[in-house]
């Protein structure tokens, strides 16, 4: 949640930090602004996107002077409403200190109090303002900028990331973390500093991750690093494995129809991923692929030793938890149980021996996700994380890791991340069924195929980018929306419902079809949009029978079926048909058409699908 960029060295400042900050709007933010070097600093906030705050600084004489260093932010606020005097970056009382955050100090009242009594005063509502106003009382006290730095970490509480500016210095940047991400690239003459190496992406791909509880200065030319004992470390750098054209759109107009259409693509970087006991690509024409234990840093004896597993996580993620449980279940014959990671601690839980704890993530800093993590760790339970991102909060903690090859993901809301989980819990399933005896040779084989045959399949539903578009005009003006799913059918449902009013803020929910007449049926009337979800053929009759009843009280109904699936197309307004895949996988392509519609629905609605209101991409704070 939220951006923060940083500069020092020889390049244009103000230009440099606003094109980082554009690159992470998609993290979501409600206002913006920057510091720039100068004495006293010069700071420009603005409340809203961040085109305001660029007509700002376009319109203010200060910023056009040119400056060897700055810092900048988009916020989401948490600590006080979205105003100009909560909005990043924040000053000290004396002006010695600027900085930006994220992240929560979970201690903040008491440290404010203490701050009151040494006769300090609070302009903003903020969290942030007492971390910097901490840090300008040690750095007068101790008249040493690391020794004061090294003294607020030992105060402070809950979790940040800080860039940070001394009117001391004038040529270095400083920079400390816990529990919330920061990396910092190298470039000619000249260092960045972001939450996201694709703020940075444009000017260079060498970079410093910025370990937990470190603390680093930046200039022109040198970086230094200290961890946690103020002891200084030695670190080289690294490449960064992302490229310019995974964080531009290109001729697509929006990230979230890029993502879309990458899904073949890194669904299949997943699949053979998976297949390599070293953890790397497999070649492209190796025959007979077989999924290894090691993807997921274990053996087949960690596997055989699961005699239960328990999925934690937030939103989309804790969808395709529910789809790992119906095929684990399904294909393994262990149970699973699938809890919001946000509750999990609060649930007093009771783990068993051999219980195997699986996060999942598209970021790996879900705070909620995180938390429910340790608590697990700290009651005994092997860990199993699916992330997507290397080196992330979750994947370090965690005893075991799986990394999906979704590369970044821009758009709020998840598409290609999304799938590439499913993926990763169809070979968990499969896996852990080998393993425990479950399948034979023959069946595993055969799964396996089926799998990788999915991209082409998943290929061939692109298609329905524009087939989609009569669904999407007959809904778009639609207050409440239901979807019904029976199994399989009912996790994927949940997906959509949320990916629909994600981006266009129409009411959605998801029902299992057998839920209907406990309640639910009450709501439907003349017109309600009722969409059916058919992949199950076993299930299916159960279903079109729960649909009867709603289309008998005047729902309209739209259905997307797999191929061998009959219905009575009288019964449906519009009927989509996807190409035949294995039942248990059938998730993979269901959510094709769900994602189309979210996306047309939004276009046709004159919204912005890559950055819909009140969200942020990844959920670093409670």
């Amino acid at each position: 949640m939220c951006g923060i960029v940083g500069f020092v060295g020889q390049g244009n400042t103000k230009d440099i930090l606003l094109a980082g900050l554009s690159r992470l709007e998609y993290r979501g933010y409600d206002s913006a602004g920057i510091a720039l070097y100068s004495q006293p600093f010069t700071m420009v906030k603005a409340v809203g996107k961040l085109e305001e705050l660029k007509k700002k600084v376009s319109a203010s004489k200060d910023c056009q002077l040119p400056y060897s260093m700055g810092i900048g932010h988009t916020r989401w606020a948490t600590h006080g409403k979205a105003s100009e005097k909560n909005a990043h970056p924040h000053l000290s009382m004396h002006k010695d200190v600027v900085l930006v955050h994220n992240g929560i100090i979970e201690n903040f009242a008491e440290l404010k109090t203490f701050l009151q009594e040494q006769g300090y005063s609070f302009y903003s509502d903020t969290d942030t303002e007492v971390a910097v106003n901490l840090i300008e009382y040690y750095y007068r006290k101790d008249k040493d900028i690391l020794k004061a730095l090294f003294s607020v970490q030992k105060e402070l509480k809950g979790s940040y990331a800080f860039a940070i500016m001394f009117q001391e210095d004038d040529k270095t940047l400083y920079t400390m973390r816990k529990d919330s991400p920061l990396i910092v690239g190298k470039g000619e003459n000249a260092f960045y500093l972001a939450s996201d190496v694709s703020a940075f992406l444009d000017y260079t791909n060498e970079i410093y991750p910025v370990e937990n509880r470190e603390i680093l200065s930046l200039s022109e030319k040198e970086i230094h690093i200290y961890n946690k004992n103020a002891e200084e470390v030695q670190r080289s750098s690294t490449i960064a494995e992302l490229s310019q054209s995974q964080i531009h759109k290109g001729e697509y107009l929006h990230f979230m129809e890029k993502e879309i259409f990458e899904q073949p693509k890194v669904v299949k970087d997943t699949l053979l991923y998976a297949c390599n006991q070293k953890n790397e690509e497999p070649a492209e024409n190796e025959e007979n692929p077989k999924f290894s234990y090691e993807a997921f840093s274990m053996t087949e004896k960690d596997f055989q030793e699961i005699s239960r597993v328990r999925v934690i996580a937030c939103g989309s993620a804790y969808h395709a938890g529910w789809v790992l449980k119906s095929v684990c279940e399904s294909l393994a014959r262990v149970p699973v149980q699938v809890e919001l990671a946000s509750e999990f601690r609060y649930n007093h839980p009771i783990l068993e021996k051999g219980e195997l704890v699986i996060s999942i993530s598209q970021s790996g800093e879900t705070a909620d996700t995180l938390a429910a993590l340790k608590e697990a760790k700290k009651l005994g339970a092997k860990t199993l994380s699916i992330v997507n991102v290397k080196g992330s909060a979750i994947a370090r903690e965690s005893d075991f890791v799986f990394y999906t090859q979704a590369g970044p993901e821009i758009a709020v809301a998840t598409t290609k991340a999304y799938s590439c989980q499913l993926a990763a819990g169809y070979i968990f399933s499969l896996l852990l069924a080998k393993a425990k005896g479950k399948i034979s040779k023959e069946e595993t084989r055969s799964l396996t195929e089926e799998l990788f045959l999915l991209p082409g399949k998943i290929q061939q539903c692109l298609s329905f980018d524009q087939e989609i578009l009569p669904m999407a005009k007959e809904l778009k003006d639609a207050d409440n929306i239901f979807f019904l799913g029976r199994g399989l059918d009912w996790a994927i449902s949940m997906e959509g419902a949320l990916k629909l009013k994600e981006i266009s803020y129409i009411h959605c929910e998801s029902y299992s079809s057998g839920e209907l007449k406990h309640g639910t049926i009450s709501l439907i009337e003349k017109g309600s949009p009722v969409i059916g979800l058919l992949s199950q053929e076993e299930l299916a009759g159960k279903s079109i029978s729960n649909i009867h009843e709603v289309r008998s009280r005047g729902a309209k109904c739209f259905a997307i079926r797999m191929e061998d699936i009959a219905i009575e197309e009288e019964d449906f307004v519009h009927n989509l048909i996807l190409p035949k895949t294995h039942p248990l996988f059938a998730g993979s392509l269901l959510v094709l058409p769900l994602q189309f519609l979210s996306y047309q629905v939004s276009l046709l609605k004159g919204f912005d699908p890559d950055k819909p209101r009140n969200l942020a991409k990844s959920v670093t704070v409670e």
